[in-house]
């Protein structure tokens, strides 16, 4: 569905934000995007969306290079990005605008996310808090149900009821339909969502692997004393720690933990999981 290969891209006068790229991304699952500031991340949407374009190398979403733009492949794709620019429009109006360069907008998803969000469709964009604009342009990328969905720092801006009812409207609405490509910082607002992760680091795609594939290999778990493990981190419960999974234990993944880690020992988790690229 989405393949990057051996992709390279640099800002004018700046080094490679991404070098050498190889990326396949598969439809239907939901992919949690992270990695530290600067790393890339997102550039790499506005790469797929066809808003930056490559020095050299490939990218192919739907088949198509993103950068010819063609209305085919506009209408499959939505990016949601961190920084809203919102009109001085009602909520309603704003969303109908773009309602109809999407044939799968569901009427149906728009009065939910209207009425979980609690958004006054009548209200002007140019008034609303932060908060209350982020949830407007979610309900947007929400009901327009593109088969590819791209979300830079979806919960910036959100308090935590407004952060769950989002999970849940992804969950709700988006699961096996759509392939999601959720960009964040706030690694644990994904963890009840995301199917796969994908690791920048260094410009380059450190990790690509599954949730699954991820806790056959490692355990994420409290640690006892001098247990030997790759990384711990003190937490109000106990020490956290990270370490091989030799036992076959069977434990959730802590993307807080396997960021650190990963960036920690780069070199290693290549090795661990050699097949991910």
């Amino acid at each position: 569905m989405i393949q990057l290969k051996e992709a390279n891209f640099r800002y004018k006068h700046q080094g490679y934000v991404l070098k050498d790229v190889n990326l396949e991304i598969q439809p239907g699952r939901f992919y949690g995007l992270i990695g530290g500031n600067g790393e890339g991340k997102t550039t790499l949407l506005n790469i797929l969306s066809g808003q930056q374009f490559l020095q050299s190398g490939i990218c192919r979403v739907f088949g198509e290079d993103p950068v010819c733009r063609s209305a085919e492949l506009l209408e499959k794709l939505f990016i949601l990005p961190e920084k809203l620019l919102l009109p001085d429009i009602t909520a309603m109006e704003y969303i109908r605008i773009y309602a109809p360069y999407y044939p799968a907008f569901s009427e149906e998803i728009l009065q939910e996310c209207i009425r979980l969000f609690d958004i006054d469709p009548s209200s002007r964009l140019s008034r609303l808090s932060e908060g209350q604009q982020k949830k407007v342009a979610l309900t947007l990328a929400l009901s327009v149900h593109t088969p590819l969905l791209l979300m830079d720092e979806p919960t910036n801006g959100l308090d935590i009821s407004s952060k769950r009812i989002f999970r849940k409207l992804l969950a709700s609405f988006s699961g096996g339909t759509q392939t999601v490509v959720i960009s964040t910082h706030l690694v644990s607002d994904l963890e009840t969502l995301i199917d796969d992760v994908i690791i920048l680091h260094n410009k380059e795609v450190l990790l690509n692997q599954s949730l699954s594939e991820i806790s056959d290999k490692l355990y994420f778990r409290l640690i006892e004393h001098n247990e030997p493990v790759m990384f711990q981190i003190k937490t109000p419960f106990g020490v956290m720690g990270v370490g091989e999974n030799t036992c076959g234990e069977v434990t959730p993944v802590s993307l807080e933990l396997l960021l650190n880690v990963a960036t920690l020992y780069p070199e290693k988790m290549k090795r661990m999981f050699k097949h991910n690229n």
